[in-house]
C-alpha cells in the first residue's frame, strides 16, 4: 500500500516510523514537508521516499494520505484528497472553527471518501477497559465522571496563536473521550479558565489551566480540566464513579502525582513526561486500524462527525468563559439532524 504522509514535524515524524514499520506499507511510504530538507532527512532515515511538494503526493498514484501539517493546512488538505478520491486520515483537528470543518466535512460527504481523525485515546487499553466496563453495566447508573489532561511543559510561544485554544487544542481529547467512554451526549457546559501563568498566554489570547462542567443528556455530571504547567509530569486520567463501582483511567506506576498519606503508594520512579511517550501504543493502533479502514477489513473508528461533536463542545467552552454562562450544545451550529 502506497501511502502518502504529509507534515514531517513531531508527530508526523512519529507516524511515518509507524507506517515505515507496517507490513502492508513498507518501503512503500512517500512523506513531504514545508521543510524540503526536513523530510529528505526522514525518508533517509525510514527508507522512504520524499516529494518536493504536496503536489506529488496527489500525482504519484498513493492509495491513501496521512495528514500531519500545520493545523491551518487540514481542511484544505483533506478537501483536496476528497476530491481525488482518497481516504484521509488526519491529526486533529480538521479546523480551528466551524465553518471550517462543516466545509471539508461536506467535501467528504459529496465524495464519498473516508476521513478518520487522530483522536488516539480511543486506542489507549485503559480507555477501552473503562468504556467496556460502562457499557457492560459494571459500575450500575454512572453519576460522575472526572477527566483531566496536565501537560508537564507548555508548548512553544509562537504554537499557541496557531493551536486554537486549550480547548480546541487539549481538551477536545477529553470531550472526545467522554462522549466514546460514556455512550452519551453533552447537553451543556459551564467553562472558566485562568491566564495567570506565563506571560505568552495572555500575549496569545490563551489560557493556560482550564475547568469545564458537562452535563450529559442522561443526567451524568462531568468535570473536565486542563493545564499547560504540571511540572510534576504529563498526567492524563479519567476517574467514572457509578452507584455500583468506581474506575479510574491513567492510574499507574507512571503517574506523576504523590499520595500525602503514610501508607499512600510511593511517587512515580519515571513518570510520563509527554504524550508520545504515555500513547505510543494507541498512536501506532490508530494507524493500524487506518490501514484496515484503507483495506476494507473494518470501519472507520473515528470519522469526521465524531471529532465534529468534540469540537462543538469546545466550542461551547469557549463561548461559556468568554459570556460567563452555561452554554447549551443547541446553541452550537453542527448538530445531528
Amino acid at each position: 500500500m502506497r501511502i502518502g504522509l504529509i507534515g514531517a514535524g513531531r508527530i508526523g515524524t512519529f507516524h511515518a516510523a509507524t507506517l515505515s514499520r507496517h507490513r502492508e506499507v513498507g518501503g512503500s511510504l512517500i512523506v513531504t514537508d514545508a521543510d524540503t530538507a526536513r523530510a529528505q532527512r526522514l525518508a533517509d532515515r525510514l527508507g522512504a521516499t520524499a516529494a518536493p511538494s504536496v503536489n506529488e503526493i496527489f500525482t504519484w498514484g498513493v492509495d491513501a494520505v496521512v495528514i500531519t501539517a500545520a493545523t491551518s493546512a487540514h481542511a484544505e488538505l483533506i478537501g483536496r484528497a476528497a476530491r481525488s478520491g482518497l481516504p484521509v486520515f488526519c491529526e486533529k483537528p480538521i479546523a480551528l472553527d466551524l465553518t471550517g470543518t462543516l466545509a471539508a466535512l461536506a467535501e467528504v460527504d459529496a465524495a464519498g471518501t473516508v476521513l478518520q481523525l487522530g483522536f488516539q485515546r480511543r486506542f489507549d487499553t485503559g480507555y477501552t477497559a473503562a468504556r467496556e466496563a460502562v457499557r457492560s453495566g459494571r459500575l450500575g447508573r454512572l453519576h460522575t465522571v472526572r477527566a483531566m489532561t496536565s501537560d508537564q511543559s507548555p508548548p512553544p510561544a509562537d504554537y499557541l496563536p496557531l493551536s486554537g485554544g486549550l480547548y480546541r487544542d487539549c481538551l477536545i481529547h477529553d470531550f472526545d473521550m467522554l462522549r466514546w467512554v460514556t455512550g452519551r451526549e453533552v447537553t451543556e457546559v459551564y467553562a472558566t479558565g485562568s491566564d495567570a501563568g506565563p506571560a505568552m498566554f495572555r500575549e496569545a489570547g490563551d489560557i493556560d489551566t482550564a475547568a469545564a462542567v458537562l452535563t450529559f443528556d442522561d443526567g451524568t455530571l462531568a468535570t473536565a480540566t486542563a493545564t499547560r504547567l504540571n511540572g510534576a509530569g504529563y498526567d492524563v486520567r479519567m476517574e467514572l464513579a457509578g452507584e455500583l463501582d468506581q474506575i479510574a483511567v491513567g492510574l499507574d506506576d507512571r503517574t506523576p502525582i504523590a499520595s500525602t498519606e503514610p501508607a499512600g503508594p510511593p511517587p512515580a520512579d519515571k513518570p510520563w513526561m509527554g504524550f508520545l511517550e504515555r500513547f505510543g501504543p494507541a498512536y501506532e493502533a490508530e494507524l493500524s486500524a487506518f490501514v484496515e479502514v484503507v483495506r476494507g477489513e473494518r470501519g472507520n473508528p473515528c470519522d469526521g462527525r465524531e471529532a465534529l461533536e468534540a469540537l462543538r463542545i469546545a466550542e461551547a467552552c469557549v463561548v461559556s468563559r468568554r459570556e460567563r454562562r452555561p452554554v447549551r450544545l443547541a446553541e452550537i451550529p453542527g448538530a445531528r439532524d
